[in-house]
């Protein structure tokens, strides 16, 4: 009900700027009048506010000097044009809803959630956590890694997200799931000295990329 009150605010304003700029011919202002008038109602009826009953220029009658018979009558007017305002609003929301979900039915579309907990290997070092997605038939990957860094003492290196380390795999189609078998598959990556024995300060390197060690766990989609 917000976001909808809002809009037709919005276009309120836009329409009350281009009358006040008097750039607008006579026809083209007679329209754009009639619209915000009927814009008006029909904001008036879904707040469950009075209808105000116009002439045909868009201009409120004044009830002093309108009999009662014509009051009413463009009050049935008035309430005829705002109820079928509704009922073509509600049309094409549904109209909207059923190609949402026939788009949908037709490309459907899943996702994998992933939320590490902790990195239970003894490695000495910064290390690279990947996780991604991988077809043992096809030898191929299938999703983009997921990168995670984690550091010598065995916590994250950013330790804000200590605890809150999660992911998700999306767009994951008809095509994905017509796979035998999908592997999660785990790349650790050192991050350091060429080797970890090495301990001469003269030839101690650091920030190298090395593999170190790799896990994965099929299951069938």
């Amino acid at each position: 009900m917000f976001r909808s009150v809002r809009h037709m605010i919005y276009d309120l304003i836009e329409w009350r700027s281009q009358i006040l700029s008097g750039t607008l011919p006579q026809d083209e202002l007679k329209e754009l009048k009639k619209k915000v008038t009927a814009k008006i109602d029909y904001g008036n009826r879904i707040l469950d506010l009075d209808l105000v009953v116009r002439d045909e220029d868009g201009n409120i009658l004044d009830p002093e000097q309108t009999s009662t018979i014509s009051l009413f009558r463009a009050h049935e007017i008035a309430s005829k044009q705002v109820e079928e305002r509704l009922l073509e609003e509600k049309s094409q929301k549904q109209n909207i809803d059923i190609n949402r979900q026939a788009k949908f039915a037709a490309t459907p579309s899943f996702a994998l959630f992933v939320n590490l907990k902790n990195v239970v290997c003894k490695i000495g070092e910064d290390a690279e956590v990947l996780m991604s997605l991988y077809d043992p038939l096809e030898s191929k990957f299938i999703s983009e890694n997921y990168l995670v860094r984690w550091s010598s003492s065995g916590l994250p290196k950013d330790i804000d997200r200590l605890h809150n380390l999660r992911a998700v795999f999306t767009d994951l189609g008809s095509k994905d799931l017509k796979r035998e078998k999908i592997s999660f598959v785990c790349q650790i990556v050192r991050v350091g000295r060429m080797e970890l024995r090495d301990n001469n300060t003269r030839k101690l390197t650091s920030g190298l990329r090395r593999p170190f060690g790799v896990a994965g766990n099929f299951f069938c989609v």
